[in-house]
């Protein structure tokens, strides 16, 4: 089978003036990073759920992206951290939602997903399965970094005046996410958030939300999704994806164009990364930029911000 590996660092990227070259230049190792992590364990014939989840590690460790160490704070300057993965051969997935404690919420999915039942935990009931199943955890201030607090600041003022439905992408949201094929033809998914900037307490997204912004299907597709979680849960966009593989017999990039082009028609922020059964990827979004990147079949490492793609080296 060809091997495949995508990945998402969220949507709505920031304008380029935002940051220094030397942060982006950051940011864009930080994806090639999660790229080589993933793409070792796929080439030493390791399985796709195992390659999804060290790819979302690695961005859960940065602090570029809205998971992990720099998710976004709540409305009470707190972090509740949502996560998910599907296994595309067995339709397995485990996920977590609103944890306060979980270094690498990923891992939690993952281990809940082999422990097999139940398939969702929410909060402290998350925190608590992480710390039994040797998970690393960690104090909420962990997930701290400057640029959230400032971002939080200006969502409150922006509440306050009246204008927080103008906030761009990259001030409300931002999700990290894989999907993988395997050697043996098995696809994969995961996804990781910390939500939206100054979101209500308790408040849960797409992510932890198999069949909107995670789906895993052998022979259909794996999906991982960024935006407006709202919205994906209200379109089932993994599963819908999915379903017009199944269905209509749609190709992966005209499955994906059509689900992107409902969720256009309502001026929704989005983009996502898919792979198909037979190893194509697609990393289509309608905001300014999403951080993205993937591997080509030769090992060639490909990643982006905005419009230009450029090749990373060797994974």
């Amino acid at each position: 089978m060809t091997l495949a590996l995508a990945i998402h660092g969220g949507c709505g990227t920031l304008p380029k003036a935002e940051m220094t070259e030397a942060e982006w230049a950051q940011a864009r190792a930080d994806l090639a990073a999660a790229l080589r992590a993933g793409w070792a364990i796929l080439t030493k014939g390791g399985s796709a759920v195992d390659a999804v989840e060290a790819a979302v590690r690695a961005m859960e460790d940065s602090p570029h992206f809205n998971a992990g160490h720099g998710a976004a704070f709540n409305t009470d300057g707190e972090h509740e951290l949502d996560a998910s993965i599907m296994d595309g051969a067995t339709l397995a997935a485990g996920a977590i939602c609103g944890a306060k404690r979980i270094r690498n919420p990923v891992s939690a999915a993952k281990a809940l997903m082999l422990r097999g039942d139940p398939l969702l935990l929410a909060g402290r009931a998350a925190d608590d399965f992480a710390e039994h199943e040797g998970v690393d955890t960690v104090e909420n201030e962990y997930f701290s970094t400057e640029r959230r607090r400032k971002n939080l600041a200006s969502m409150k003022i922006r509440e306050i005046v009246g204008t927080a439905a103008e906030a761009s992408e990259a001030e409300k949201h931002g999700t990290v996410g894989a999907v993988a094929c395997d050697r043996q033809g098995h696809l994969a998914a995961a996804t990781s958030t910390g939500g939206y900037t100054n979101k209500p307490v308790g408040r849960v997204g797409d992510s932890p939300i198999i069949g909107a912004g995670t789906y895993a299907r052998d022979g259909r597709c794996a999906v991982s999704g960024t935006g407006k979680g709202e919205y994906f849960i209200r379109y089932c966009v993994g599963h819908e994806i999915a379903s017009l593989i199944a269905y209509k017999g749609l190709s992966l990039e005209a499955a994906t164009q059509a689900v992107m082009a409902e969720l256009s028609e309502h001026e929704i922020g989005a983009g996502l990364v898919a792979v198909g059964a037979d190893g194509t990827v697609v990393a289509p979004f309608n905001t300014d930029g999403m951080y993205r990147g993937w591997v080509t079949e030769d090992g060639l490492m490909h990643v982006a911000t905005h419009g230009d793609v450029e090749m990373a080296g060797q994974a």
